[in-house]
């Protein structure tokens, strides 16, 4: 049975790209609506992000009214119906209306129709399958306008179904329940999800990467954790043991020092006790360098952060760099499992906000002064000199910089060559 209610306080339905799309679409017997994750985050009052389109028209007539409009189509999905208009910078996707007629993991073969139940019914998830017209009016073909009062993440039609359709729905379950579900997974899409946990290695390790990455940022990131660790669902993802205590905990921390939740850091605190696992995980979801990078820096001897005076971490501080430093002292802190010395670990955490680490003033034109030859011998009376810096905590007056270079050069000459 489909319900229909208002949607108020939708601007976007009125003027900008999206309605404007609409109003091309809307005329000569065709009709069109925005379906899927805006409909959504707009009865949940929550930010709006994309705005995906379905219609009645199909692709050649809807590249045809662009161009006649002026607008730029581009074929992003054309065997799927989908094509993405251009309008004052905004993509939106627009997708003819379709029906799976084989289905087979990622894959499928669709049917273009005029059936706007039939199209709501092939959609993941109850929430995810309303639409909303021109005027505000929102169709639930599929319950879900229950299920968004309730806060409650559920498949449509029989649960096993979807998933075999689409595998990445597995995750896409608990990520979604994460954003948006309250209380314990729906018990019919969670028994479906173990009972289907080894369809998990038919997916690429990108697209088990960006649902990853997403789910550790949402909300009730914890909550989902648990429940995936719970069915097992986690060793396929990870290809070792998670730690949900310490994300838990480390989430508690970015909370408490109004740090803005971090995929990667949080990843961490699930995934790594030690380097090996930092790049196992890497490679199981197979994460930029730049992420796998973050990930192996945290997992670098992290429990010798644990008890630091300031002058250590002071040396950690400009050893590691900002990001790292923080990043590290956090995922020890989240394991660290002491919640009595939470200001000891408060003012290690803070310490970048207070002290900024000044750059190694000494340059190789310093040492070529005092002898020492271009090559190998002055990159190490470099770092020598400025191991004995650091030690002598960062001073920056000349003299004490002098005896610095000075000492070094001495040991560096008195030291037998290999």
């Amino acid at each position: 049975m489909s319900i229909t209610r208002r949607l108020d306080g939708a601007p976007w339905l009125k003027a900008g790209p999206a309605a404007r799309v609409l109003a091309l679409l809307n005329v000569d017997g065709e009709e069109a609506r925005v379906v899927g994750g805006a409909v959504r985050n707009a009865l949940l009052d929550l930010p709006i992000g994309d705005i995906d389109i379905a219609t009645t028209a199909l692709p050649e007539e809807v590249n045809r009214r662009a161009r006649a409009a002026g607008i730029k189509s581009v074929p992003t999905g054309i065997e799927h119906g989908t094509v993405t208009l251009v309008v004052d910078a905004h993509a939106i996707e627009v997708t003819t209306l379709r029906e799976d007629t084989e289905t087979f993991g990622r894959k499928a073969k669709v049917a273009f129709g005029r059936d706007w139940v039939r199209d709501a019914e092939r959609r993941d998830f109850t929430i995810n399958g309303l639409s909303v017209d021109a005027d505000g009016l929102v169709h639930d073909h599929v319950g879900g306008l229950e299920d968004i009062a309730a806060r409650r993440v559920r498949f449509i039609g029989e649960p096993k179904m979807r998933i075999a359709e689409d595998y990445l729905r597995i995750l896409r379950f608990f990520r979604i329940h994460a954003a948006y579900g309250a209380g314990p997974p729906d018990r019919a899409g969670y028994l479906a999800c173990i009972s289907a946990r080894a369809d998990l290695e038919n997916l690429s390790a990108e697209r088990i990467r960006v649902e990853i990455l997403k789910l550790m940022v949402a909300d009730g990131a914890v909550g989902a954790v648990v429940a995936m660790a719970e069915g097992g669902l986690l060793l396929p993802v990870f290809g070792g043991i998670a730690y949900t205590g310490p994300l838990a905990a480390l989430i508690s921390i970015e909370r408490a020092l109004g740090l803005s939740a971090d995929p990667v850091r949080r990843l961490g605190a699930l995934a790594v006790a030690v380097t090996e696992d930092a790049r196992r995980v890497a490679s199981h979801l197979r994460l930029t360098n730049a992420e796998t990078k973050a990930l192996d820096s945290m997992g670098h001897r992290w429990w010798r952060l644990a008890g630091m005076d300031e002058t250590t971490a002071r040396r950690r501080l400009y050893r590691l760099g900002e990001a790292a430093y923080r990043d590290r002292l956090m995922l020890a802190w989240a394991r660290s499992g002491d919640a009595s010395d939470a200001a000891s670990w408060r003012e290690l955490a803070t310490l970048p906000a207070r002290w900024s680490a000044p750059k190694f003033p000494l340059k190789a034109a310093d040492f070529v002064a005092r002898g020492i030859a271009q090559g190998p011998e002055l990159g190490q009376v470099l770092a020598l000199a400025e191991d004995a810096w650091l030690a002598a905590e960062f001073p920056l007056d000349q003299s004490a910089l002098d005896a610095i270079a000075d000492q070094t050069v001495a040991r560096l000459t008195r030291e037998p060559k290999s």
